[in-house]
């Protein structure tokens, strides 16, 4: 199963416990492809970078670029697809929505309200990181799955 994980989704998983965490995880053990793109990762870094992560960062004894560096190796890069304007005024939430186009995705997970709103996009579900757990299951599933057509 192919995923392109938002950047706040992708924040949750590295430095707390929980669903986001889980789905990193599913990654980590081949059971799903992460995918995302340089604009994504340029995103993560200054989101990481913010000065209310810094505790956290420290606390776990970890480092922004390390963790960069530690996903940008997990997911696959991909050259994001050229795409409309989907979500009004958010140019970061139309960079998942074209990541996920360009990694013909079988999920795009996201806890913004605005992505989440969309339902799906160009046949893409757009789900929480509980639902695409729920969805992914125990089973084994090959991140070189193709979508269906």
């Amino acid at each position: 199963m192919r995923v392109v994980l938002d950047t706040n989704t992708v924040v949750s998983g590295l430095l707390w416990d929980g669903a986001p965490r889980r789905l990193i995880d599913a990654a980590i053990d081949k059971k799903i492809g992460l995918y995302s793109s340089q604009a994504l990762v340029t995103e993560l870094v200054g989101c990481l970078l913010r000065k209310k992560f810094s505790r956290r960062l420290t606390e776990e004894r970890l480092s922004a670029p390390a963790l960069v560096e530690r996903y940008a190796m997990l997911a696959e890069l991909v050259t994001p697809a050229v795409i409309s304007p989907a979500v009004a005024g958010d140019p970061d939430d139309d960079a998942v929505l074209a990541c996920a186009v360009a990694a013909t995705a079988d999920l795009i997970v996201s806890g913004d309200s605005d992505l989440c709103n969309l339902k799906s996009y160009q046949r893409i579900p757009i789900v929480t990181a509980a639902d695409a757990l729920a969805r992914i299951g125990d089973a084994e599933v090959s991140p070189e799955t193709t979508p269906p057509e």
